[in-house]
């Protein structure tokens, strides 16, 4: 069907284009690439990229490259041309959540990576032309911010009625037989789906496991029916250009959005209705506790949604009103990171400290910068500052902060502190 010979990123490009312009047409014969050397240098590289913990085997990236990257490779694709390869069990990982639970991440080791990064790299382009324009999680040019633009965009035009929607464990509820329907409905390669099962079962009898590089890829393909349950309910109610419904959706966090007026109560219920019926097709529960259905018109409401708290402060100007800010508990979770780095390194020179706490709120200043963060900034910033105050007295086995000792000057320029904390505001 296609040329071999073909560069990694025409092939995605042209595979992009023929499932955008047919939509009912199945892949096949994509295994070849795959297994190509350019596809699985590529899957590595990314894979490398973000680092990573080492899987349940204890390879490092060090390790692989000291016994020789090439050979590695090498064995990889060999192994998924003759049909050899089989996955290793993930490495699970608890991390301890607010309410007292814990999320489960299956860690794949190297290997599984570059094999599972090389099935995306040709996959991605194939559904990434099915998904729909509410969906942002974890595809290509896509990001949180612009859905945090498009839910403030819904606010300001008046969609006030927000159906919160929480689930209950979906990467660990994601059925295989459903999820394989849903790949075979694009993909005719016998080849491609053995691939597909055996990286599935790596995790279980059910679910994709949180940590596994395809993972994202799958579980958009697993709800991408209903977001177009949410386009369409979007398109029939429409007046011209103006519409009564919105929604976005980042991976499994997803709000809908719904306007003002009571004449539209009938629209709020019908989508709640539709969206319980999709949920059971796809056998994923919602977490009932925390799905609900809030009116940012009422004094107090808010919701959080991609780790931002979204409310209104006057009700009588939407676009005046509105407030986005981080949720408390990203800011809480923030400063107990750096409290224990703190501890950690009490004895350490303040150097440390700081280059290993800079890139940590770089990345958390950065996600956070829009909207109406200034004050949660500004607490942080003064909380920081405080801890490296800190540091220096107990270096001098003194008591207090000493803030008349060391000035912030000498503390973000000398040293290097991050200082960053600059506001970019969302223009709807």
């Amino acid at each position: 069907m296609i040329n071999t010979s073909i560069g990694l990123q025409d092939l995605r490009r042209k595979l992009y284009r023929k499932a955008k312009a047919d939509e009912g047409w199945r892949f096949w014969g994509i295994y070849v690439h795959v297994c190509k050397w350019e596809t699985i240098q590529e899957a590595y590289r990314l894979a490398k990229s973000n680092n990573g913990a080492p899987g349940i085997d204890g390879v490092t990236f060090d390790d692989v490259e000291r016994e020789g990257l090439d050979d590695f490779l090498t064995g990889i694709m060999l192994e998924l041309r003759d049909g050899r390869y089989l996955p290793l069990r993930n490495r699970v990982h608890e991390i301890p959540k607010a309410d007292g639970s814990s999320r489960k991440l299956g860690i794949p080791c190297i290997k599984d990576r570059v094999v599972q990064g090389a099935l995306k790299l040709i996959l991605e382009p194939i559904f990434d032309a099915d998904f729909q324009s509410g969906s942002y999680g974890y595809r290509p040019k896509r990001s949180a911010h612009q859905a945090v633009h498009r839910v403030a965009k819904a606010i300001v035009g008046r969609k006030s009625r927000v159906i919160d929607v929480d689930l209950k464990a979906y990467f660990d509820t994601v059925r295989h037989d459903i999820l394989l329907g849903k790949v075979a409905a694009r993909v005719d390669d016998v080849q491609v789906m053995r691939l597909l099962k055996l990286i599935l079962k790596a995790s279980g009898n059910r679910g994709v496991p949180q940590g596994g590089v395809i993972s994202p890829l799958l579980s958009n393909v697993y709800l991408n029916e209903v977001d177009k349950m949410l386009e369409r309910a979007q398109k029939v109610t429409s007046r011209g250009q103006y519409t009564h419904i919105e929604y976005a959706r980042f991976a499994d966090d997803l709000v809908i959005l719904v306007d003002y007026h009571p004449r539209w109560n009938w629209l709020l219920d019908a989508a709640f209705k539709r969206l319980v019926q999709e949920f059971d097709k796809l056998c994923v529960a919602f977490n009932e506790s925390k799905t609900r259905i809030v009116d940012l018109a009422v004094a107090g409401e808010s919701f959080d949604f991609v780790g931002f708290n979204f409310r209104v402060r006057d009700v009588s100007d939407f676009r005046s009103g509105l407030v986005i800010q981080p949720k408390k508990s990203a800011r809480k979770n923030l400063l107990q990171k750096l409290s224990s780095i703190f501890r950690s390194l009490r004895s350490q020179p303040i150097e440390w400290v700081i280059n290993k706490i800079n890139p940590i709120l770089r990345g958390w200043v950065n996600y956070f910068r829009i909207g109406n963060a200034s004050r949660c900034f500004s607490y942080v910033r003064w909380w920081v500052e405080g801890k490296v105050h800190r540091h220096f007295m107990r270096a001098r086995l003194r008591r207090g902060f000493g803030w008349k000792r060391w000035s912030s000057e000498f503390i973000y320029r000398d040293l290097g502190l991050f200082c960053d904390y600059g506001i970019r505001y969302i223009h709807s």
